[in-house]
């Protein structure tokens, strides 16, 4: 059932992205030759509008082929006929629609399941917070600056920032807002210092609108996240090897389907929703990174054209998407193959 849900998932996400690619095309009046889910062979193809709309064998990618790999192609319709500022558009359009479908699950999931707000549980006696009055059921709404918004902020902000020593906390109380400083101590035997307070995560459930409000600051949340595990691999906090790819994301969906499975199918499609949330923010950052042969790499360079007003030469941006292919590949099988390791 995994293997199922998995391949179900990444297509809706796939499809969001090359949905993005190929509306931007059709607005721009640039021909469209095929859309398609999966690579390999066609295991099924309908033209439509001149466009052939294809399923492939293997359920991995999929593309929206306008054509602009082909340089020497500008005849009317082309991808490479438009301007600039129109290629950009369709180009950055995917990631932008794997941002739009990640805001729209996450309200829904928010008005289905509510939002967590980071609230405190206990106040050691002794501790900084304590002296300043800091109780039992304040909620924090701020801490350094960084707004506060659901519990999960609260969570990557201290995994983050864990070696700081002070912070400026804001908490509600009644309706009111109070900021106080707080310090880490020694508490008895203890050789490092703490904050010395607990919080827990506690349910609201909104209306409408706060759902879509509350939505967008979960999506805004994951894709914090992707950036910030990106940040550590690039600091050496997480090494390479650390990293997973579909055979891994596979068995996620599989335990996380083995957990909510007994409390019914409602809670399954919310916890596939959340993890829909995460990989799909995640492919958007990914594919904005300045990789060659990613979304990406291709706005690099399509920005220095439209700074240049001249386009780089055809040939040797071919041959810079080509080597980061490659480099994308040869990680994507060390990624397979430390998943499949980790299996047995």
């Amino acid at each position: 059932m995994g293997i199922i849900l998995a391949i179900l998932l990444f297509s809706l996400i796939i499809i969001i992205h090359e949905l993005g690619h190929f509306t931007l095309a059709k607005l721009n009046g640039i021909r469209v030759d095929e859309f398609s889910l999966g690579m390999g062979p066609t295991l099924f193809g309908k033209e439509f509008k001149g466009t052939k709309f294809s399923l492939k064998l293997l359920p991995l990618g999929g593309a929206c082929m306008m054509g602009e790999d082909d340089a020497d192609d500008t005849s009317e319709g082309s991808f490479n006929s438009k301007s600039v500022w129109a290629r950009i558009s369709v180009i950055a359009a995917g990631p932008l629609f794997n941002f739009i479908l990640a805001l729209l699950m996450s309200a829904i999931l928010v008005g289905a399941a509510g939002y967590a707000v980071p609230v405190i549980q206990e106040v050691e006696s002794g501790s900084s917070g304590s002296e300043q009055g800091l109780k039992k059921g304040d909620v924090i709404t701020e801490i350094n600056g960084k707004k506060i918004h659901i519990y999960e902020e609260f969570q990557l902000y201290n995994l983050t920032h864990s070696t700081s020593d002070t912070a400026e906390l804001t908490f509600e109380r009644d309706g009111k807002e109070h900021t106080i400083q707080m310090e880490k101590r020694q508490f008895g035997d203890e050789t490092t210092k703490r904050m010395g307070f607990t919080y827990s995560a506690e349910v609201e459930k909104p209306g409408f609108f706060k759902s879509i409000q509350y939505g967008a600051y979960t999506a805004k949340y994951w894709v914090e996240y992707t950036l910030e595990c990106l940040k550590m691999l690039l600091t050496g906090e997480v090494g390479v090897n650390q990293l997973s790819g579909p055979v891994g994301i596979v068995e996620v969906v599989n335990d996380t389907y083995d957990a909510a499975a007994p409390s019914g199918w409602s809670v399954v499609i919310l916890s596939m929703m959340n993890l829909g949330i995460l990989i799909s923010a995640n492919l958007g950052v990914m594919n904005l990174l300045p990789i060659p042969a990613l979304d990406g790499g291709r706005l690099v360079f399509l920005l220095i054209e439209a700074v240049r007003r001249k386009r780089i030469a055809p040939e040797k941006e071919g041959m810079v998407h080509f080597i980061g292919f490659a480099a994308l590949m040869a990680l994507m099988v060390f990624v397979m193959y430390n998943d499949i390791m980790r299996l047995f």
